[in-house]
């Protein structure tokens, strides 16, 4: 699953965030959260837009720093696609599985239990 840039850099700061400095979050935090811009953060901190810009590099290139080390984004990734996959397959032997039972008189003990199989992982869902 590949995410665009937007969505990868707030689900970095949601991984990593909180191993940034002071400075970085609250720099992060309004120009990501509040949307102000680099002259109006700038403007907040008494720096120059520049500054700001700098920080907002330093900070995206951390995170970026510490997800390579670490792989918790890519895990994370590749888990939700691994529950929907199997979600998705285990939809498919539902609907096969009562096909084929349908009136051949089984309990359907099978469907029965890949429905609670299904249940278990749409409360993994991420």
């Amino acid at each position: 699953m590949k995410y665009d840039d937007i969505t990868r850099q707030s689900l970095l700061y949601d991984f990593y965030g909180e191993l940034l400095t002071e400075r970085q979050k609250e720099v992060m935090e309004l120009y990501n959260e509040e949307n102000l811009s680099l002259a109006e953060i700038a403007e907040e901190f008494g720096i120059s837009r520049q500054g700001v810009h700098d920080a907002l590099h330093k900070a995206q290139k951390a995170l970026e720093d510490y997800e390579s080390k670490l792989g918790l984004v890519e895990r994370f990734s590749a888990t939700r696609q691994a529950i929907q996959n199997i979600s998705e397959e285990i939809d498919n032997t539902i609907r096969m599985t009562a096909a084929q039972t349908e009136g051949a008189g089984t309990d359907g003990t099978v469907t029965g239990n890949l429905m609670h199989i299904r249940r278990e992982i749409e409360q993994l869902e991420i």
